[in-house]
């Protein structure tokens, strides 16, 4: 069985952050890119159009789809796949439905569930630091995340350094595919 992590979190909660600690500690884990198509941050992305998405929709290849700060977020077969055959994907949500669809989609796959949190003030500050400009769509969205409600874990990133929370995290898998 394959297996995956899913950092589920509201914007600023830390997601990109605590992937990058993950891999300093495992190589094998790695970010899976979402295909994005439209403005704003690209680094962490695959970019791609919106004409592209259509095809993937008519295929049955979008396992989930968003959208928010004027862009399109797609999670696809293709590419889930692949990163699932290569590795660890490190998938990042912010939407409970996005998990069922998700799991659902990858029935041989085990996913540990972290769910990501800190306080709309650190949050406010993060997003201020990235200066990307939509600052109140940000603190709209990450009033918008739902609490999940039986993750493997919870961690307030306030109160928890990166690498701590990296640990935790590789703990919290261990357990959950034991």
């Amino acid at each position: 069985m394959t297996r995956g992590l899913i950092l589920y979190g509201p914007p600023a909660s830390g997601k990109d952050t605590i992937t990058h600690a993950l891999a300093e500690l495992d190589p094998t884990i790695s970010l899976f890119r979402r295909l994005k198509a439209g403005p704003g941050r690209t680094g962490t992305y695959r970019m791609t159009t919106e004409p592209e998405i259509s095809h993937l929709r008519a295929a049955g290849d979008v396992i989930w789809e968003n959208s928010r700060y004027d862009a399109v977020y797609v999670i696809d077969r293709p590419g889930l796949t692949d990163a699932l055959t290569i590795g660890t994907p490190v998938v990042h949500l912010g939407q409970l439905p996005a998990i069922d669809a998700l799991t659902k989609a990858t029935p041989d796959t085990h996913w540990t569930v972290t769910y990501l949190w800190c306080p709309r003030d650190v949050a406010e500050a993060r997003i201020v630091t990235r200066a990307t400009g939509d600052t109140t769509a940000r603190l709209r969205a990450w009033e918008e995340t739902e609490p999940v409600p039986e993750p493997d874990l919870f961690l307030n990133t306030a109160e928890t350094l990166p690498a701590d929370a990296a640990h935790a995290i590789l703990n919290a898998m261990k357990r959950s595919s034991a």
